[in-house]
């Protein structure tokens, strides 16, 4: 049966001396402009924010875990509820995780094999199987507007042995989870597939993988296995070299990528989507963001600023709120001062992503990159 797909990418701009480009995806729940930052909303909530900061300072995709949410509450409930827009009172865009990363993570807790996965829950320790199948139907039970397939995730520094048995179960599952999902096409779902790139650091693993996955013919491609905890060079020649090797029609999403300086060099190497949980983390651990690179709120010199988290952010925090009071907020535990500070930095990288927009538009990409990154500096000294 021929599938009632609603997602379209179109490419509405490239730049003229880079692979940077602008585009739209045409999904189910509304028009996203690309290049776009995903806030993670990993129970359905992206926290400490309301559904309508996230329309303010202008979202329209967010990204949830299936892993949690087949925990917490259970698809049941959320089927019951008609869906996972309708349970989080989102009308717009939802990209969700096959939860592939998350069951990589619980390392001792979790069984991999040619089948599927077995884990341990890390909420109560009860036992369970995800298949790439099962992973499909999951995320269409949620109404996902963009579902990625179950994949292998192999560490930083395995070696070559284990990292060619991780890409031959990603690539097995990927080809299991597409025949799935085109079966759902009968029940009418309109939700579409990514396929995700692993192969470790190992270039002609990345270059097989990225092959598979073009073939594969799915709407979109992810990058996984990056930003693991390998060196900032690594990551930058990996990405380079593995977006080398995707059809330039499909939108590319590099997974789990959130600061400045990581956007923006995958930005310039053609990559349309990403997403982090740092942005949302940090700020409710004391670390906002500012053109100048971070700043840790905690330190002392901030309880007699009476300037703004950033003066050069248009953010409603910014103009209301100085240093000091956020400080105040933040010493006090008060709940108020993640959500001040979880608004500002999610209002900053969107702001930076839309600049990035307008650059590629007028085709200066990689001067704008070099101003901004001139001007901004990592690194934060502790208190």
């Amino acid at each position: 049966m021929e599938r009632k797909n609603l997602m379209r990418f179109s490419i509405t701009k490239r730049d003229s001396a880079c692979a940077a480009r602008n585009g739209i995806l045409h999904l189910p729940h509304g028009e996203t402009l690309t290049p776009v930052f995903m806030p993670v909303g990993t129970n359905g909530t992206v926290k400490a924010l309301t559904v309508d900061d996230l329309k303010e300072i202008g979202y329209s995709i967010i990204l949830s875990n299936t892993y949690h949410l087949y925990l917490r509450p259970t698809e049941e409930i959320i089927g019951e509820a008609g869906g996972l827009h309708k349970f989080i009172n989102w009308d717009r865009n939802i990209l969700t995780d096959s939860g592939g990363f998350q069951i990589f993570s619980l390392s001792a807790l979790r069984k991999i094999k040619p089948e599927g996965a077995w884990f341990q829950s890390h909420i109560d320790g009860s036992k369970h199987f995800i298949s790439p199948e099962k992973a499909v139907t999951i995320q269409v039970i949620l109404g996902s507007d963009i579902q990625m397939q179950l994949d292998y995730c192999s560490h930083y520094g395995a070696g070559r042995k284990e990292a060619e048995k991780a890409l031959a179960i990603t690539n097995e599952w990927l080809s299991r989870a597409k025949i799935k999902w085109e079966e759902t096409a009968a029940d009418g779902y309109a939700g579409s597939l990514f396929s995700i790139v692993q192969g470790n650091f190992f270039p002609d693993l990345r270059k097989q993988s990225a092959e598979i996955c073009a073939a594969s013919d799915t709407p979109g491609i992810a990058i996984g296995g990056l930003s693991v905890g390998e060196p900032a060079d690594l990551f930058y020649e990996t990405l380079a070299y593995t977006s080398a090797f995707l059809p330039e029609e499909k939108p590319r999403y590099v997974m789990g990528i959130g600061t400045p300086q990581y956007i923006l060099n995958a930005i310039e190497h053609g990559i349309d989507m990403f997403d982090c949980v740092n942005l949302t983390r940090e700020a409710r651990n004391g670390r906002v963001y500012t053109h100048s690179g971070p700043v840790a709120l905690k330190k002392t010199e901030n309880a007699h600023d009476f300037m703004p988290i950033d003066k050069e952010c248009g953010c409603k925090v910014c103009k209301n709120y100085s240093r000091a009071y956020m400080r105040h907020l933040f010493k006090s535990k008060e709940i108020l001062y993640s959500m001040l500070a979880t608004y500002h930095n999610l209002y900053f990288i969107n702001n930076l992503i839309q600049n990035c927009r307008n650059a590629i538009a007028e085709n200066r990409f990689l001067q704008y990159k070099s101003d901004f990154l001139s001007r901004y500096s990592d690194g934060v000294e502790n208190e």
